[in-house]
């Protein structure tokens, strides 16, 4: 009975070993010390003790969004955003964060894999205060492919198993007027080709087109590996979550979930089609990961676990490892807030000890 159970959980054609992935299964946690410098009010601190215990909790990944303003030597704070003729302007001292990042990681035995999540030109939030459009604009794209050089410059030192580039964060769905699936193409061949020159062993990866949901197909002779994101579905993954659900008008959550325009179901079979196509990635020998996935703390705590448990199960058939978005806060395992959830005390913080025990089994 057992073992036909877990053979209908299976994905078709899913009943040998798990097919072979080009990274490794990586499991952890976003880390979003860098992630909006415009919302960022003091010196950014980065805890030892956050990589301490990701480690100690048996986690081996943390992915890190970056904002390149941080860094940028810009009078950004002024006039709300950069000049495009400071983009290209470093300021070095602006490192030392990053810098220790690396090295703490590379202490606890955790990979550091770096996304630059407000790239030049383009950020899936408030892209519009970018001083130009990376998919149209030649400046934009030689800033992006300066900045990703002096990353691989910087850290070409540093171990493939301990560092690895994700390109930018949710590229945008490809629209006449704005960006080509070939634009989109361009531009992370470029930058790739440019980390290469000076660390050719560096594992670059980049998000799926859509917001991190279809393969891109076009950069498979690259050899580079992509990024899938798990929100599917939103009504799930970002109830109330004013930034995405603006006019808090998503159903009540519920899983299998209602769509939002009621004309059905969203279940585990839609999950499955969903992310085939990345399995399918998998096995012909591109690496794939999924950089981000996870629920805001108003979706009900049993209907997120329900949910994620499916995710993290048919991410775990193709052998695709994954980081939760967050570690601590509204996403995370610690401190999120949630006011359904009996927390344990641990190290003087709230651990959801329900969705630990579900993120360790997969």
């Amino acid at each position: 009975m057992g073992a036909a159970l877990g053979a209908a959980a299976l994905a078709p054609g899913s009943l040998h070993a798990a097919p072979k992935n080009a990274l490794p299964r990586w499991r952890g946690f976003n880390l979003l010390y860098f992630f909006q410098a415009r919302n960022q009010k003091g010196p950014v601190q980065i805890p030892e003790d956050d990589f301490k215990m990701i480690a100690d909790l048996g986690f081996d990944f943390v992915r890190i969004p970056l904002d390149y303003w941080y860094w940028v030597d810009s009078d950004w704070r002024d006039k709300g955003r950069p000049d495009a003729k400071d983009v290209m302007k470093i300021k070095e001292s602006a490192f030392s964060g990053i810098d220790r990042i690396v090295e703490l990681g590379r202490a606890h035995g955790l990979h550091v894999n770096l996304n630059f999540h407000r790239a030049p030109g383009y950020c899936i939030n408030s892209s519009e205060l970018e001083p130009f459009v990376l998919w149209r604009d030649k400046d934009a794209e030689d800033a992006f492919v300066f900045h990703w050089d002096y990353f691989a410059r910087r850290y070409k030192d540093i171990n493939p198993n301990e560092l690895s580039f994700n390109l930018v964060n949710e590229a945008p769905t490809p629209r006449p007027g704005y960006m080509t699936r070939e634009d989109y193409r361009r531009v992370m061949t470029r930058a790739t080709d440019k980390i290469r020159e000076s660390t050719p062993d560096r594992t670059v990866i980049i998000d799926g087109l859509d917001v991190g949901n279809q393969v891109v197909y076009e950069m498979m002779p690259t050899g580079v590996a992509q990024s899938v994101h798990g929100y599917l579905p939103a009504e799930i993954s970002h109830y109330h979550a004013g930034w995405v659900d603006k006019r808090s008008d998503f159903p009540a959550p519920w899983w299998p979930a209602v769509k939002r325009d009621g004309s059905g179901l969203i279940s585990r079979d839609t999950l499955e089609k969903h992310y085939e196509p990345w399995g399918w990635l998998v096995q012909q020998g591109i690496g794939v990961h999924c950089g981000e996935v996870g629920a805001f703390n108003r979706t009900p705590h049993d209907i997120f676990l329900r949910w994620i448990c499916d995710v993290l199960d048919i991410l775990k058939i193709h052998n695709i490892g994954w980081a939760l978005w967050e570690f601590r806060g509204s996403f995370g395992v610690l401190d999120s807030g949630r006011s359904d959830v009996a927390y344990e005390d641990w190290h003087g913080h709230k651990l959801d000890s329900k969705l630990l025990t579900l993120l360790q089994y997969h």
